[in-house]
């Protein structure tokens, strides 16, 4: 009888405890690498880094030359480009469902993403024949505004009184029959769900684009960075691909490239016509509902399949890697 009250009284540990510290870049798993380790590490980053930054400086002059010239030539050189900077920085890209194409009678594609990194450049750069619309604070970064003008790159203000004139310009590349990429979440996250659509980014799906005066078609996109190591991500090993806040895109890159097995899943869902929506907002909370559904089952690694209007899932395409 006597034994029973002391087991009463003996303190439980927890099977797993929680790091005090934020772990560090080279210990994710939350074991200490031996030096040996860390060194190879290193010097798969460093080299990485070097191919990647020769890579883009011989695509620099390449590009240069190619958007002087109408014709699908220059987009087509940089889905190349992107396509090999993933390859480059050791990033396999799933696709899954089919890429949205301008239609018979004129119409482009606006592509609707969530974004949770830089990464989502060269994912989606390699995969969509579209151009970027970007904040205009890229247009200041180095190397980076660069790419973005030879990748022909809308920029975008967050001042009311510049909104005109960039719907105008959006409009005008559009109505040239040029795709648009578009983040309608206005920022960045940490990659662990979708933030709210903001729907005023959705004002470009109702210019009249065509001769007809028809606006562009709609495609809802999905992208989630599912592998490290080739294992699937979770909570711990998921904020590794996500650029937020005020993280170093160096820094960022540098700790990313020192891990192999990489995997970002793009989904591509039924692409929507704005004119079977009432409303902006509804056409916006469609995307979203069909955007964040799908990020949600390629973060609970489910199979997953295109989305269509009602919510149901298409029958799948099989998933191609790039």
């Amino acid at each position: 009888m006597s034994s029973i009250p002391m087991r009463l009284k003996a303190k439980r540990s927890p099977l797993l405890s929680k790091p005090q510290q934020p772990i560090d870049d080279s210990a994710w798993s939350g074991i200490a690498l031996p030096t040996q380790r860390k060194f190879v590490r290193r010097m798969r980053a460093a080299r990485r880094a070097f191919l990647t930054a020769v890579w883009t400086f011989l695509c620099i002059c390449v590009q240069s030359g190619l958007v002087l010239f109408k014709g699908p030539a220059r987009q087509m050189f940089a889905q190349i480009y992107w396509g090999v900077v993933c390859r480059l920085i050791g990033l396999n890209v799933r696709v899954i469902g089919a890429v949205a194409q301008t239609t018979e009678d004129g119409r482009p594609v606006v592509f609707v993403s969530n974004h949770s990194s830089w990464l989502d450049i060269p994912v989606l750069g390699s995969i969509l024949p579209a151009s970027f619309i970007a904040k205009e604070e890229v247009a200041t970064w180095p190397v980076i505004r660069t790419l973005a003008r030879l990748g022909r790159t809308v920029y975008v203000r967050r001042k009311r009184s510049s909104t005109v004139a960039e719907r105008d310009d959006m409009g005008s590349r559009l109505s040239a029959g040029d795709s648009l990429i578009l983040f309608p979440e206005g920022t960045t996250s940490d990659g662990s769900r979708v933030l709210p659509f903001r729907s005023a980014f959705l004002s470009i799906a109702e210019l009249p684009v065509t001769k007809g005066g028809l606006p562009p078609i709609v495609q809802p996109v999905s992208v989630v960075y599912d592998r490290l190591a080739g294992l699937p991500t979770g909570r711990s090993s998921r904020p590794l691909f996500a650029w937020y806040g005020d993280m170093d895109i160096g820094s960022h890159f540098w700790r990313l490239a020192q891990h192999k097995g990489l995997r970002a899943s793009v989904l591509l869902h039924q692409q929507l016509d704005p004119l079977k929506f009432a409303s902006r907002k509804e056409l916006s909370a469609a995307c979203f509902n069909m955007v964040a559904d799908g990020a949600a089952t390629l973060r609970q690694n489910r199979p997953a399949r295109p989305i269509s209007l009602g919510g149901e899932a298409e029958t799948a395409h099989e998933p191609a890697f790039v």
